[in-house]
């Protein structure tokens, strides 16, 4: 599967067919990926198969640190999942339609840096589970591509995304609740961080530039 277009049809180009397919199945495919989700809190519930302290992020301790890679696919409850799913298909969606590489190395180096963060930070007598690091990780990302590329689409997805979800940007401040704002924080910075490392470039890129040459 791939959303990569041809030169005669670039789904970085805002407009184009190909822009609207690759946009349409970025989204087809990121409410796939909810299901799944799904399965495996309905699992852990009804098989009281305990993944939360078995896969979860346990902070500074070793026997915790495979939950870098297992968290974001672990919650606690329907509840926390639900508030996770449409935030996580709506972000995602508009990171996967930039291409399926980018998306893969970008969401690999949001967990690595949200969960790293998580394991050398938060309190060790916590697990921590969820996607939310991931959810914050691709706002990051958004707002940052939006700069470091300079195109009219990006741009306009920061302003929908900032409309949306920049409330949330007090998720990353300390809280007396029981949020990782850490995971939701170094998330923020992983996805800044994917931006730039995963940056198309100018010469390369097929949108529409704010300046010409």
């Amino acid at each position: 599967m791939t959303f990569d277009g041809g030169p005669s049809g670039d789904p970085n180009r805002f407009g184009s067919d190909a822009f609207y397919a690759s946009l349409g199945r970025a989204f087809v495919a990121m409410c796939a990926v909810v299901p799944v989700l799904f399965l495996v809190e309905a699992l852990d519930v009804w098989l009281a198969a305990g993944f939360d302290p078995a896969a979860g992020i346990i902070p500074k301790r070793i026997e915790g640190l495979d939950g870098v890679f297992f968290s974001p696919f672990l919650h606690h409850g329907f509840d926390h999942l639900y508030s996770n799913s449409i935030p996580l298909i709506l972000l995602g969606t508009f990171v996967l339609a930039a291409g399926v590489r980018r998306f893969l190395w970008s969401t690999l180096v949001i967990i690595l840096v949200s969960g790293l963060g998580v394991w050398f930070t938060g309190s060790s007598n916590s697990i921590v589970v969820g996607a939310s690091g991931v959810i914050f990780g691709y706002l990051g990302l958004l707002l940052t591509r939006g700069v470091v590329e300079r195109t009219w689409w990006n741009f306009a997805v920061v302003l929908l995304v900032g409309l949306l979800y920049g409330w949330q940007l007090v998720g990353i401040l300390p809280t007396d609740e029981r949020i990782s704002w850490q995971g939701h924080l170094f998330g923020l910075v992983g996805g800044m961080l994917a931006a730039v490392l995963f940056r198309r470039q100018r010469g390369a890129d097929a949108g529409y530039p704010l300046t010409t040459s």
